[in-house]
């Protein structure tokens, strides 16, 4: 079976969503069909579905088209970005500022931590999407809002979330707009 490239791209980038859907219409049909055992785990099934269908519209607007320049890799709490002009590393409970910068073409993702340049990462760069779980881990950050900022790609840096210090109690998470 032949698929264009811009559909399976697609396909792709909603998977988790298709995969909820497919597994919402198997809950339904053994809700509706099955008295047994079945029927008893249908509802637990519908949840799952319902929870893979949110998780994947998330997933699915956060998720670029790839293809940009440098590659991202997010490997136990670090995300490194190769670039053909930089490079870099942060580890995420070291991080203290997310940003959007809207004003460079693509958009960049701005990560910043004390004592380091900050990270700029274009936001099609090639394994970007794994950014998502790396950035939904950051304490307090407001994901709903980040994917808003995406969305609508501010000419502006906006900051997406920051880490505030606050004397004795150590470091307190700070979502922003």
């Amino acid at each position: 079976m032949f698929f264009r490239p811009e559909a399976k791209a697609a396909l792709w980038r909603w998977r988790e969503v298709l995969m909820g859907a497919a597994l919402a219409m198997l809950g339904v049909w053994w809700l509706a069909s099955s008295t047994g055992l079945l029927g008893f785990v249908a509802p637990a099934v519908l949840v799952g579905a319902g929870a893979l269908i949110m998780v994947g519209l998330q997933r699915g607007r956060f998720r670029g088209q790839g293809g940009g320049l440098g590659a991202v890799q997010v490997d136990e709490g670090q995300v490194t970005y190769f670039g053909p002009l930089s490079g870099g590393a942060i580890a995420l409970r070291e991080m203290s500022r997310l940003s959007l910068d809207g004003r460079q073409r693509p958009p960049h993702w701005q990560l910043e931590q004390s004592g380091q340049p900050p990270l700029m990462i274009p936001v099609d760069a090639e394994g970007a999407d794994a950014l998502f779980d790396a950035f939904a881990a950051l304490p307090g950050l407001k994901t709903e809002r980040m994917l808003a900022r995406l969305k609508q790609m501010p000419d502006v840096p906006v900051v997406i979330w920051e880490r505030e210090a606050t004397g004795l109690s150590g470091m307190t998470p700070l979502g922003r707009a």
